[in-house]
């Protein structure tokens, strides 16, 4: 399968991205997580790509992209821009899906969330990644909850975040991912995960140093002052049942704000993007088909969520 390759720019930030498959297919857009880029789609996207018409692009910060020097460029509302920048220059006018794995699926909410692309997401399948904010609310409502089980939910949530916790710390982080995970990163996935991956990543050490930017600028203001954010588009959650970093429990309560919801779990890692593709595939296409005919297949009806969610608010 050949791939073109592009440069999207996004005010002042110059993007990489790469197309596979026909343009006359429906399009779906995948947002990478971290510490990757746009090299864990391959398995995916080839997939996909008899299908679809499949963009994959590295986050600014990551991989080929540009790295923005200061915290403030690593907001959320700047990624939802850059997403916009991608569809806009690489499918002018057009809908499309969308997927998203760990801080591709974080950021990726602020845009199924938020008014800047309504009408053009048909669908949004999130692997490993909440919603700020959705998580903000959770967790005030499970730590301050007198019922026993809510109570250890979230403070069993508060562990498998301790990582978040050190990201914090000025100038340990990028300087330990500089001089030593980065080397070791590959056997770590392979020790921990059981991943493998497709081809060894030549930006791993800068795409650790600054994607730890993203943590930085989002993830204390959003979970101490949460926001009220409605899907505007049918959401499909694809919840790896053994993740070491995202507790399922964080996707209970999701029906409160998704009016159209789906949930599938997988008996996958973290990193489910590289160890279950065909099943990946399958359901990611699976989705986007069923959300722009209008009708379920019969395992979708059997995934759906009922929601308690008022519908998207301007």
């Amino acid at each position: 399968m050949s791939v073109t390759r592009h440069v999207v720019t996004s005010a002042d930030v110059r993007l990489y991205a790469e197309t596979r498959g026909n343009p006359d297919h429906p399009a779906i857009i995948l947002v990478h997580g971290y510490p990757d880029n746009h090299i864990v789609w391959q398995p995916l996207a080839e997939q996909l790509a008899d299908e679809f018409f499949v963009i994959v692009y590295d986050v600014r910060g990551a991989g080929q992209s540009d790295k923005p020097r200061r915290l403030a460029d690593y907001r959320l509302p700047l990624l939802a821009q850059d997403l916009k920048a991608v569809a806009d220059q690489l499918l002018p006018g057009r809908k499309f899906h969308l997927a998203a794995h760990d801080w591709g699926s974080i950021q990726s909410w602020e845009s199924v969330t938020s008014g800047l692309l309504q009408g053009r997401i048909l669908s949004f399948s999130s692997i490993s990644g909440p919603s700020l904010d959705h998580m903000g609310f959770w967790m005030r409502s499970h730590l301050l909850s007198l019922a026993p089980r809510r109570l250890f939910a979230g403070i069993r949530q508060l562990f498998a975040s301790w990582y978040i916790a050190f990201f914090q710390v000025p100038l340990l982080p990028p300087l330990l991912w500089r001089l030593l995970v980065a080397r070791h990163w590959g056997r770590y996935l392979q020790w921990r995960e059981g991943v493998c991956e497709p081809q060894v990543n030549p930006t791993q050490a800068d795409d650790g140093v600054f994607g730890v930017r993203l943590y930085r600028a989002n993830f204390i203001p959003r979970l101490l002052r949460p926001e009220q954010r409605y899907a505007h588009c049918p959401v499909q959650l694809i919840v790896p049942t053994r993740d070491n970093y995202v507790g399922t429990q964080l996707f209970d309560e999701l029906g409160d704000w998704v009016t159209q919801l789906y949930r599938r779990d997988l008996d996958a890692s973290h990193w489910a993007p590289l160890t279950h593709a065909p099943q990946l595939a399958q359901w990611l296409a699976e989705f986007a088909h069923a959300m722009a005919s209008g009708e379920d297949t019969q395992s979708l009806r059997q995934a759906r969520i009922p929601g308690n969610a008022a519908g998207f608010r301007n």
